[in-house]
């Protein structure tokens, strides 16, 4: 059944019983009886009925006025309410690895801002395994990891970078053996280091002879382009602008590249979020350069 201010607009546009009832889709006597019970509620006559049709009253115009204006409101509720559900507004809440946060998520995240203004951005960095942990206890949406991780919701392959030893006087890996120059290294999160420790022992049969540790990567990484000491670093951390030598870790058996994987990985329900599902096809859009 239409609503009584719809019902007033009609009646005042088309002047006429007949014509209104067949805009409405009622019958004469059906929409008679509704103008009746619409001039009882606002205790007015609304309308002169004459040969010549409807003619508003003075009392009439008034509510005819209120109705045209209530019905444009709702007309622009309609349109908030649609660009609501078609922009993205909200919180994106991220945890991601600290080596992406730093050398990779940037240029994401600037898509993002720029296709989506009216979004905001929460942004926790660490080891994958705090990642997890926000995810957990509710801190973030999604996250990003490296490495291999247990996760069993949603979980999205981005991309796998190489991992390199980097050094300013080495030119190949057979001449660690001899070297005193020390090996840098960074914290990093367990499975990480393991890689690591797993390589080595395939290679050498006794640890680097001298090493330093540093609590970032970026500080590994400058002491190795300033010539202090060697280091092992991802491709993602290397812009190729780096006055160094760079040489791939090989698998021994097999003489393939060693690798790390980098994951998107979140509770299903987040990723029917308008603001995780924008941020997920900017993701998948810049991981695929790297594939």
């Amino acid at each position: 059944m239409s609503n009584e201010e719809l019902i007033l607009k009609v009646l005042a546009e088309e002047g006429n019983m007949r014509k209104a009832a067949e805009r409405l889709f009622l019958s004469q006597p059906a929409l008679s009886q509704r103008l009746q019970s619409i001039e009882k509620d606002w205790g007015q006559q609304l309308f002169i009925r004459s040969q010549k049709g409807l003619s508003p009253t003075p009392a009439g115009e008034l509510v005819i006025q209120y109705a045209n204006e209530t019905i444009q409101r709702k007309e622009e509720v309609f349109e908030v309410l649609h660009t609501l559900t078609s922009k993205v507004h909200g919180t994106l809440k991220i945890a991601c690895a600290t080596i992406i946060g730093q050398n990779w998520l940037p240029k994401v995240l600037k898509d993002f801002v720029t296709l989506y203004p009216e979004a905001k951005i929460q942004l926790i960095t660490g080891w994958s395994s705090e990642i997890v942990r926000a995810l957990y206890d509710g801190e973030a949406h999604i996250g990003i990891v490296r490495g291999h991780t247990d996760w069993k919701g949603t979980k999205l392959h981005l991309f796998k970078d190489t991992l390199y030893l980097v050094d300013k006087e080495i030119r190949s890996l057979e001449e660690l053996l001899q070297t005193e120059r020390p090996f840098i290294q960074f914290k990093s999160d367990s499975t990480y280091y393991e890689e690591i420790q797993q390589w080595w022992q395939k290679y050498f049969a006794s640890n680097p002879k001298r090493q330093i540790t540093v609590d970032q990567i970026e500080t590994c990484k400058q002491m190795a382009v300033n010539g202090i000491g060697y280091a092992i670093l991802p491709s993602i951390t290397l812009t190729g602008t780096e006055d160094v030598h760079m040489m791939p870790l090989t698998n021994n058996e097999e003489e393939l590249a060693l690798t790390r994987d980098t994951w998107l990985i979140g509770y299903e329900s987040a990723f029917q979020l308008r603001q995780v599902e924008a941020f997920v096809d900017i993701v998948e859009k810049h991981a695929a350069l790297l594939r």
